[in-house]
């Protein structure tokens, strides 16, 4: 088995040759922030990412969790693992520091999750999950159960969860039936049952603090009429202590594809006098609050894409160097050689390698635009609103693309599940689902961020500038002449499919959003050759100012290899999303 190596040269070139941590660092309120911390901070955590969590990653895979008369008891390793995680800071790391948090930027805490996230990435979970937590409770709950709730929860002693799908209500939150009661005394008692809750029940925790969608008796049906409710599985004392259980069980824990070290909990509220709850901001307003939840959710859960491709290609690599078999083409040397040197293995372990990299740079990229969004610029604010779908749905389905790829250079022995190939597969299979859906995200990129966006396609067109903008330079630098032409022909396909969608979206909804996930694809693909085109300009820079650093070599051929064998794929989207909607809605319902 090989063991998880944290990337550092890449994410430091991204961070620092690309995103420009120093202009990050220097946004009000990042002023304690520095290039040189940040270094720290990444090699620290990647001696916790291979010295912690890869260890006990294949015994999570293989053990799981247990679940017994509603305890649930973590795989080995992971509650040691999770009380060192919270004891030297890392869940604080991200959070205000009016509630103990470090206040480090976005892009930071994006880096470092990467590194937990191909690690272990049932372990980042649960870190994932109550860091929404906590940006709901921060953005919309009141004063008092801010103060309350936050300090724990932002420390690590208590984790959160989301709750919002139920057995008769999975995308379609309208459909909630969990009801509660308003008590008349600033309480709620909340009824139901919400299934695939990440972390809901576990025993790293002291407490859990519940983010549950509920519907109130005289609430209007649909969406308008949800509400958000906290419900801890201890109450808490105006002192901070922990009172009396609540009125809440895990009922049971899925048995799932991958994932197995994460406790997907079926929870029960309200079996006797029922739970109680506090309602968080507005009666009715409980979807919009969870959003704030679900935005922060799809940006790491895309990052999970990035990250499982990253360990898989590892994985893969290690064995590529280590078995021996066969001979080589057009090798007559008559030395037997490592599958490495076998064209199709490169070829393979190419698109791994130069795919994720696109992905990195391309999240990256979207986190410091949050931390320039949260310092006030609007436009990054646009960017990071129309990007959010495009990391979710474009990574993750790389991801599972990519984890595939990986086992294939196994060959035979990668399908046996001692290789561990298996488990990246398995794990990156759940990411193209929860927190919505490769064709949710997709709708959501062509419905509100483009063709209902206040002026429709405003963002996308403003993005298309700026890249056309770059590969106009680009061109001029004879090592990046490549890598221009075929941005130049990935940016013109998906211009036209946007004016296609902004032309036809009012008249033929119908046939846009049949094409909604080859446009997303199409705009991934693009965005992610034009963040690679601009790395490889900047290697190519340092390599003529007489650089020796191989890392500028391998970034250039990375790069090249993005620009000739995906951005191709950008004209074959596009033809997807403006001439196939006709051939995807042409079969009539009773012949499928």
């Amino acid at each position: 088995m090989s063991t998880y190596i944290a990337p550092l040269r890449d994410m430091q070139f991204i961070l620092n040759d690309v995103v420009d941590l120093e202009a990050v660092c220097a946004l009000p309120g990042n002023e304690e922030c520095s290039v040189e911390l940040v270094e720290s901070i990444l090699d620290e955590a990647a001696k916790f990412a291979s010295g912690v969590l890869d260890p006990i990653n294949r015994g999570g895979d293989s053990t799981g969790s247990v679940c017994k008369d509603g305890v649930v008891t973590t795989a080995p390793g992971f509650k040691d693992a999770y009380a060192l995680f919270r004891d030297t800071g890392w869940n604080a790391m991200p959070f205000s520091p009016e509630y103990g948090g470090q206040g480090l930027p976005a892009v930071v805490t994006m880096a470092v999750n990467e590194m937990w996230k191909s690690a272990n990435m049932a372990f980042a979970l649960c870190p994932m999950l109550t860091g929404g937590a906590i940006e709901a409770i921060a953005h919309h709950a009141s004063d008092e159960l801010k103060q309350k709730y936050l300090p724990k929860m932002v420390e690590g002693t208590w984790t959160g969860t989301m709750n919002l799908t139920e057995p008769n209500a999975g995308s379609d939150l309208a459909a909630v039936v969990t009801k509660a009661t308003n008590m008349g005394d600033g309480t709620y008692r909340v009824t139901g049952t919400k299934i695939f809750i990440t972390w809901g029940e576990n025993d790293v925790a002291e407490n859990i603090v519940h983010l549950v969608l509920a519907r109130l008796p005289d609430a209007p049906p649909g969406l308008k009429g949800i509400s958000l409710f906290l419900v801890p599985k201890f109450l808490v004392n105006d002192d901070g202590s922990l009172g009396a259980r609540n009125d809440l069980i895990c009922a049971s824990i899925e048995h799932k594809m991958g994932i197995h070290g994460s406790p997907t909990a079926v929870m029960s509220y309200g079996e006797n006098e029922g739970a109680i709850g506090y309602l968080i901001g507005e009666e009715n307003k409980g979807v919009s609050y969870m959003f704030t939840m679900m935005n922060h959710a799809r940006v790491n859960v895309g990052l999970e894409g990035v990250g499982i491709a990253e360990r898989a290609y590892q994985h893969a690599l290690w064995y590529a160097r280590e078995r021996v078999q066969g001979a080589i083409v057009g090798d007559k040397s008559g030395i037997k050689k490592p599958i490495l040197h076998h064209p199709d293995v490169r070829r393979m372990l190419m698109d791994v390698k130069a795919r994720t990299e696109a992905m990195r740079t391309l999240a990256y990229y979207a986190a410091a635009n949050i931390d320039k969004a949260h310092a006030g610029d609007a436009a990054a604010q646009a960017r990071v609103d129309l990007l959010t779908p495009v990391v979710k749905g474009w990574s993750t389905e790389q991801g599972v693309e990519l984890t595939s790829t990986a086992l294939q250079v196994f060959g035979g022995v990668g399908f046996i599940e001692e290789t561990g190939a298996c488990q990246y597969y398995r794990d990156s299979r759940i990411t193209t689902i929860y927190e919505g859906t490769t064709a949710i995200q997709a709708n959501d990129l062509v419905g509100r961020k483009l063709a209902r966006e206040k002026v429709p396609g405003a963002a996308m067109k403003t993005l298309i500038a700026e890249m056309s903008a770059d590969a106009d330079a680009f061109a001029g630098t004879p090592a990046l002449a490549n890598i221009a032409g075929n941005l130049k022909n990935g940016i013109a396909a998906l211009s036209t499919a946007t004016e296609w969608i902004l032309a036809s979206y009012e008249a033929n909804p119908q046939a846009v959003h049949a094409g909604s996930v080859p446009f997303l694809k199409l705009t991934g693909i693009v965005a992610g050759g034009w963040l690679m085109a601009r790395s490889a300009a900047v290697a190519a820079a340092r390599l003529e100012a007489g650089s020796d650093d191989r890392f500028y070599n391998a970034k250039l051929a990375t790069a090249e290899y993005f620009a000739t064998h995906q951005l191709p794929f950008a004209a074959g989207y596009a033809a997807e999303v403006t001439g196939g909607a006709a051939a995807t809605l042409g079969l009539d319902e009773n012949l499928f």
